[in-house]
């Protein structure tokens, strides 16, 4: 029984799904007949509208619909034999009045499904005298309590035709002796039940195949498992999705058993998919990312999380951030060239791209990055020592000339020790082929470096750095009412949180500078 509004929302889906019964029933959960949406869409085509309610003169009393859920808890809880034994209602109104009265009566991992009226053996015995004619079809299905219908529906199913036609003709003359018609009756009994254990044992054998092979086709689908998937190699919850797709098709119990899974299991699994163990550290992941300003992908994440002594996979942090949307933002862009041309002899690639450092102050990296904000172009220039990434000097100005390179270097030439000598590595732009730099470097004893012409994985320490900071603090975001000053002003502090604060990897979950601190080599 739909409701006014539930057939005119029924109706009006149909119309705007082009027709498609199946798409309706789905997005509604209702009717259970595609039928009715015909018959529904038919009235309103006549009428231009739907009537308001139903009239239905076969109302049941509160008295019977009591009656009936007593009747179905009493006897069995079979919903079949309850409505043919009382004469009404439905399979499916019982349901509803069992589901509004007791509903605990109706268990969830339970199938409802019919108890037969009479044994097989009850059934082969009733074929039986159906064949030999000792009594009318009508005598036998009073006998038996049956319709005639029933009758020969088992004979059709236990008999072969020409096994029934034998039985037929060989049916015992009426003069024949007690014992001869005993005798004829065992006879018959013993072909009966080969035939059909025969024929059970070929239906189980077709039912089992079928069963394996929905199985199969649903992980295959489901699971988006390729070809030559094997069911021991599923896990419980591949086997409870699979077994939840089929349940409809098969029951339970034969499901169970063919997929190789315990009742207790499959029933975890389906509590355990309705809940989220992860929902605490949903909230951690966040905050962290948050806190990092959404610099820091999963694996920092993952420092920060079990920083505390909380023990979880990475691949955990990875799939709550993808699931959440906790993605770093990034960009390709067009990098800045400083390359001019041949100023002055080029020097050797000495670091031949070995980054590693044994020592502090052993190898610099330094290179020029441009920021192209709506205010104008921004230029960062930093000297990155190989040993833990730990940014040594750099300069923020609004033009890349030498006065950019030369006051970096002399920043980073203060903080080293007499006996000191950092070979500096850099590409070939013109910055560190000019005199002054050339000059600074000689006074200083310090060691020149460079990459090929036009080959950035010479320097790709320097490069990374790059990239991981645009990704972290520029890409992504929105610099239109940021003027020079406050976007120099940004980077500066990004680049003392990444020397004091930003936890690497690599250096066992610390920053550079906590990771010199640890060593004893920074105050």
């Amino acid at each position: 029984m739909y409701t006014y509004e539930q057939r005119k929302k029924a109706v009006e889906l149909y119309i705007k799904f082009g027709f498609a019964l199946r798409a309706v029933i789905r997005e509604l959960g209702y009717p259970t007949s595609e039928q009715s949406i015909r018959n529904w869409y038919k009235e309103y085509q006549e009428k231009g509208e739907l009537h308001q309610e139903y009239s239905s003169p076969n109302q049941y009393s509160v008295e019977q619909k009591e009656t009936a859920v007593k009747h179905y808890i009493e006897h069995g809880r079979c919903l079949s034999r309850t409505v043919r034994i009382l004469g009404y209602p439905s399979r499916q109104l019982l349901r509803e009045w069992i589901k509004a009265i007791a509903p605990d009566t109706l268990h969830p991992c339970k199938s409802d499904t019919t108890d037969i009226y009479l044994s097989q053996s009850q059934k082969e015995q009733a074929v039986v005298d159906l064949c030999t004619r000792q009594k009318s079809a009508e005598e036998v299905s009073a006998d038996y309590g049956v319709t005639r219908s029933a009758l020969y529906y088992w004979k059709k199913k236990l008999l072969p035709k020409e096994k029934a036609q034998e039985m037929a003709i060989e049916k015992v003359p009426p003069q024949a002796s007690r014992e001869e018609l005993e005798t004829k009756v065992v006879e018959l009994q013993d072909k009966v039940a080969q035939l059909t254990q025969q024929a059970e044992e070929l239906q189980r054998q077709v039912h089992r195949l079928d069963l394996e092979k929905a199985i199969l086709e649903t992980a295959a689908e489901v699971l988006k498992k390729g070809q030559g998937i094997s069911i021991s190699t599923l896990t419980n919850r591949e086997k409870a999705i699979v077994i939840n797709a089929l349940r409809e098709r098969f029951p339970l119990h034969e499901l169970l058993p063919a997929i190789e899974m315990a009742k207790s299991s499959y029933c975890y699994q389906v509590n355990a998919m309705k809940t989220d163990k992860y929902k605490a550290l949903r909230g951690e992941v966040r905050q962290a990312f948050e806190d990092s300003k959404n610099r820091y992908g999963y694996r920092r994440i993952h420092v920060v999380v079990t920083a505390g002594g909380k023990t979880i996979s990475e691949k955990v942090i990875r799939r709550l951030m993808k699931e959440e949307g906790l993605a770093v933002h990034s960009v390709k862009r067009k990098k800045y060239s400083s390359y001019q041309g041949e100023i002055s002899p080029a020097v050797e690639n000495i670091v031949a791209r070995d980054f590693h450092a044994d020592h502090p102050n052993e190898k610099w990296l330094t290179d020029i990055t441009e920021f192209h904000i709506p205010a104008g172009k921004v230029y960062l220039s930093p000297l990155i020592d190989c040993f833990d990434g730990m940014p040594v000097s750099w300069t923020i100005g609004t033009s890349p000339d030498s006065e950019l390179v030369n006051t970096m270097l002399d920043e980073g030439i203060k903080t080293l020790s007499d006996e000191e000598r950092p070979l500096v590595h850099s590409d070939r732009g013109a910055h560190y082929r000019w005199p002054g730099w050339i000059d600074r470097m000689n006074k200083a004893g310090l060691t020149r470096s460079m990459s090929k012409k036009g080959c950035s994985p010479d320097n790709s320490a320097c490069e990374g750095f790059f990239g991981r900071m645009k990704n972290e603090m520029f890409y992504g975001y929105s610099w239109q009412d940021i003027s020079i000053d406050q976007f120099i002003k940004t980077v500066d502090e990004y680049m003392h949180w990444y020397a004091e604060k930003r936890v690497k990897v690599s250096l066992g979950g610390l920053s550079p500078l906590e990771y010199r601190r640890k060593l004893g080599l920074a105050v």
